[in-house]
Parts: structure tokens; C-alpha cells; sequence
């Protein structure tokens, strides 16, 4: 792609989440979701492979239908109370309407069917920018107005999502689709507790993003997009594969590494809001994802492949590893020891 349309589209992202982040009123943010949208089509599509294009389509229609939702659910709600303002939406069926939304732009089941076939049409930095900065301003709508949102129905797609995120990518060989409905999965956690301390919902959205930037990276470096691939990518670079074996457990959410702190957080203000089954249930739903990353790791690190074939091992690049990749990944393992203070912070 053209390196100026391509620094045009990357402002246009920019502008668009800033513009949602910082709005008090819906059309605003209705706006830069929009041009959000817009900005993301060219980025997804610019490989020009039938599946790309079929991915910016399918992306395209998803968002496009979430986008009118969310404009309904805010003209319904400015025709009952006569408020345009976000932190104002108090009608009830505005609410219902405005969940739905925001979790198709997110991808929470029921709505989630687009997301694992957009995020494997893509290219792996598109699918990073579609993981993690695209996921920003709907978060941050949900946040605004998670005082006015029903627990009930956040608590249901939650389960549902830690379910169907872990029990979909049981099964799958492609990195990319695997990582999709890790995502699924993670948004489970955070919807589950938005109501009652939005704060962590906030705190385990950012650990998601650097873990998946970590890992996202590390995978465009060695250019792996499939188990098969990954099993002979170890030749490499070993050193950024035993990273990425880290980063992966942390993804998981396994002691001693970062992605703990927010699961264990969670479970605890579960606790004190008397939604012990809830905790136990989707902790419960979180082994299922944790079988599928063990498997990524045992891949990534595994010295020969599980059968007879013959394989071409791959020279060992020269190449040293990019700052952003060395610093990511030690965030994504090496945060808990710090987490009286990100505590303060929050």
C-alpha cells in the first residue's frame, strides 16, 4: 500500500478513537466510530485476496448495522428524556438497544460470528489494530454509561463469551482465529464486572492489549500464522519464542505473570458483590482457554514436531529483536511484583 494513504488511514484511526473517547454527545461519538469504521476497510482489504475483501465486507455490514443501533438507541433515549448526553442514557429499552450495539462492535457473544473470520482475512497488523485500538472507543462508551446498563443481561453474554470463546478455539490450527476467540474470551471477563467496578474493566482491557500487541508482534516477526508453521519457527529466534511462550501463559492468566492480576481482581470483587457462582463459573470457563494456549506453547517451544515427516528447519535470523517487542513482552510476564501500585493508580 501507498506509504501516504497508509499514514492517512492510520490519522483517520487516530482521530476517529479520539474523537469517540473524548465526546459527551452521542452523535460525536456515533461520528468517530464511524470514521473509525471507514479507516479500518482499506487496512483490512489492501492484500486484494477474495478473502480480504470478503473479510472488509463482512466487517463492513457488522459494524455498519452496530453503528445504526447505537444512533437508535440514543434518539430513543434523547425522544423519552430529552438528553443527547452519554452519561444521561436512562431509558431502559435505550439501554437494552445500546448493549446489543456496543457488543457487536465488540464482538461479545451472541454477536461475535464476525469476528474470527475477519481477524483470519486480515493481515497480522491489521488483526492487531482489530484486537486491541479498535476495541477502544466502544469500551469507553460502555464504560460512560455502565451505571445505567442491565446486570442481568451483561452477566449472560459474560458467561456466554468466556464459554463460546474458549469451546470455539479448541479445534482451531489458524493463529489468527485462535487469537480471535481469545479475544472473545477476554471480553467475557471484562463485561462480567463492568457494572460493578468499571475501573477494572478498564485495567484488564489495557493488560489484553499489551499482551496481544506482544504476542501479535512476535508472531509478525516470524511470520507464523498456523500451528503447522509455528512448529519449526523455534529455529528462528528461540529466544523471542521462549517469550512468546510467556506471553502466551500470561495471556492465560497464570501465576506468577501479568494477565493474573486482572483475573484475580476480578474474582475478588465478584466476591465482595455476592456473585460467588458467577466467579466460580466463569473461572471454571476459563480452562477451556487456557487448554487451547497451552497447546500454542507447547508449539512454540517444542524442540521436534509430534510426527515422522520431515521438515525443513528455518535459518536463525541475525536480526535483533525490536524494542517495542522486548519491552512489551516483559510488561505482558513481568507486571504482578507491581500490582499494590497499578492498585493506587486505579
Amino acid at each position: 500500500m501507498n506509504p501516504q494513504a497508509n499514514l492517512i488511514f492510520i490519522t483517520s484511526l487516530l482521530l476517529g478513537t479520539t474523537i469517540t473517547i473524548s465526546s459527551n454527545h452521542w452523535i460525536m461519538a456515533w461520528t468517530g466510530l464511524e470514521i473509525n469504521t471507514l479507516a479500518i476497510l482499506p487496512l483490512i482489504s489492501k492484500s486484494h485476496h477474495p478473502r480480504a475483501i470478503e473479510a472488509a465486507t463482512k466487517y463492513f455490514l457488522t459494524q455498519a448495522a452496530a453503528s445504526a443501533l447505537v444512533l437508535f438507541s440514543s434518539m430513543t433515549n434523547a425522544w423519552h428524556t430529552g438528553q443527547w448526553d452519554i452519561t444521561q442514557l436512562t431509558h431502559p429499552t435505550s439501554c437494552l438497544i445500546l448493549t446489543s450495539a456496543i457488543a457487536m462492535k465488540l464482538g461479545l457473544v451472541p454477536f461475535h460470528f464476525w469476528f474470527p473470520e475477519v481477524l483470519q482475512g486480515s493481515p497480522l497488523t491489521t488483526g492487531l489494530i482489530l484486537s486491541t485500538a479498535m476495541k477502544l472507543p466502544p469500551m469507553t462508551l460502555l464504560y460512560m454509561t455502565s451505571s445505567s446498563l442491565n446486570p442481568t443481561l451483561l452477566t449472560i453474554l459474560a458467561i456466554l463469551s468466556a464459554a463460546l470463546g474458549g469451546w470455539m478455539g479448541l479445534n482451531q490450527t489458524q493463529i489468527r482465529k485462535i487469537l480471535a476467540f481469545s479475544s472473545i474470551s477476554h471480553l467475557g471477563w471484562m463485561a462480567i464486572i463492568l457494572i460493578y467496578n468499571p475501573k477494572l474493566t478498564l485495567l484488564n482491557f489495557y493488560l489484553y492489549a499489551v499482551m496481544t500487541t506482544a504476542v501479535f508482534l512476535t508472531l509478525n516477526t516470524t511470520k507464523v500464522l498456523k500451528l503447522s508453521t509455528l512448529l519449526i519457527a523455534w529455529t528462528k529466534a528461540p529466544s523471542l519464542n521462549t517469550m512468546l511462550l510467556l506471553t502466551l501463559l500470561s495471556l492465560a492468566g497464570l501465576p506468577p505473570l501479568t494477565g493474573f492480576l486482572p483475573k484475580w481482581l476480578i474474582i475478588q470483587e465478584l466476591t465482595k458483590q455476592d456473585m460467588a457462582p458467577a466467579a466460580t463459573l466463569i473461572s471454571l470457563l476459563s480452562l477451556l482457554s487456557l487448554f487451547f494456549y497451552l497447546r500454542l506453547a507447547y508449539c512454540t517451544t517444542i524442540t521436534l514436531p509430534p510426527h515422522t515427516t520431515n521438515h525443513m528447519k528455518q535459518w536463525r535470523t541475525n536480526k535483533p529483536t525490536s524494542t517495542a517487542i522486548a519491552i512489551l513482552t516483559t510488561v505482558s510476564v513481568m507486571l504482578l511484583p507491581a500490582s499494590p501500585m497499578i492498585l493506587t493508580i486505579i
